[in-house]
């Protein structure tokens, strides 16, 4: 089995790639569900539905996430009530809609995260498992020079361009891993993590209790692709939150995030020349091409990073 702890719109181009190489039966992906929240009375999961879009292939491509070939009447209607409050800065497409209307329901006739998620997997035709992080609220919460926000409000609204001070998991305190997170990690034969954002993306999952510690007691088989490359976040504010939040913007920055639970880290050749210093970090270090926006890209990299993380155990499962 393998497992791989995912974020967005880098993680799920990375599930294309892997499930490329390995039978979707194989594949177990935990999926960040901080980003959650509620618009138009509607419970969004971005990142989950991304991963499904995206493995289902009904993503858009061009802005990496909602459905491809979408209308917006609903959200375009929607500006009637701006001036009696309604939220006009968060776009959820008509057949998008579907999803969420659907998901509310379900939730509210006392189905857990993981019921709901389980079904749209299968919805969907994918063959691969998703689970999410929690079924408790989670909500990642960021501290910024205009006050603490939600991270949609801090990424949609403000366009992820005021800076950030702190993050932290509203309701981490009593959250509990969703049923299979803690075992899949535990039998696995290999563990990836994702080029996600580490702060956001990644770290709500580390923040599950028990899931960092679970990690870290399976080191030897977890590898990293890191999100940054040559300095930057190929998609979104990752480089300037580990800048602002004390960290560094580069893949030597990633290496000391994740060394504690990650033996090797998967760098872009961009960043050749600092694979010395990863290593220094105290994880190995595998410098190959990370851009999956090219064909190929994706399962070529999903190949070496299972191979990194297990060669004996994984070698079998690959097609």
């Amino acid at each position: 089995m393998i497992v791989a702890i995912a974020g967005g719109v880098g993680a799920a181009r990375f599930l294309r790639g892997l499930l490329q190489v390995v039978p979707a039966d194989e594949v177990v992906a935990i999926v960040n569900t901080g980003d959650d929240t509620v618009f138009h009375g509607l419970h969004v999961s971005p990142d989950i539905d991304t991963v499904v879009y995206t493995t289902s292939g009904a993503i858009d491509p061009e802005r990496g996430w909602g459905l491809a070939g979408e209308t917006w009447t609903a959200m375009s209607s929607l500006q009637r009530y701006a001036d009696q409050g309604a939220v006009t800065w968060f776009n959820l497409g008509d057949r998008d809609l579907a999803t969420h209307l659907w998901r509310t329901g379900r939730l509210a006739e006392s189905a857990t995260l993981s019921e709901v998620t389980e079904q749209l997997r299968q919805a969907w035709g994918l063959g691969f498992r998703i689970l999410p992080m929690t079924d408790q609220r989670v909500r990642t919460m960021v501290d910024t020079t205009n006050g603490e926000l939600g991270f949609q409000e801090y990424f949609v609204r403000h366009q992820h361009g005021v800076p950030v001070t702190g993050v932290r998991f509203d309701g981490i305190d009593r959250a509990v891993a969703a049923p299979g997170v803690l075992e899949a990690i535990a039998t696995a034969d290999a563990i990836v993590v994702c080029p996600s954002n580490p702060i956001v993306s990644i770290g709500p999952v580390l923040a599950v209790p028990g899931v960092r510690d679970a990690l870290i007691s399976r080191r030897d088989h977890v590898v990293a692709v890191s999100p940054i490359v040559a300095g930057a976040a190929l998609k979104g504010p990752a480089d300037r939150m580990l800048t602002e939040l004390g960290h560094e913007s580069s893949v030597v920055g990633v290496a000391r995030l994740y060394a504690p639970f990650v033996s090797t880290l998967i760098i872009d050749d961009a960043d050749s020349t600092s694979a010395d210093a990863v290593r220094a970090a105290g994880v190995d270090c595998i410098v190959t091409d990370t851009i999956m926006s090219r064909p190929g890209v994706g399962a070529a990299l999903a190949r070496t990073a299972l191979l990194a993380a297990r060669p004996s155990s994984v070698e079998g499962h690959l097609e």
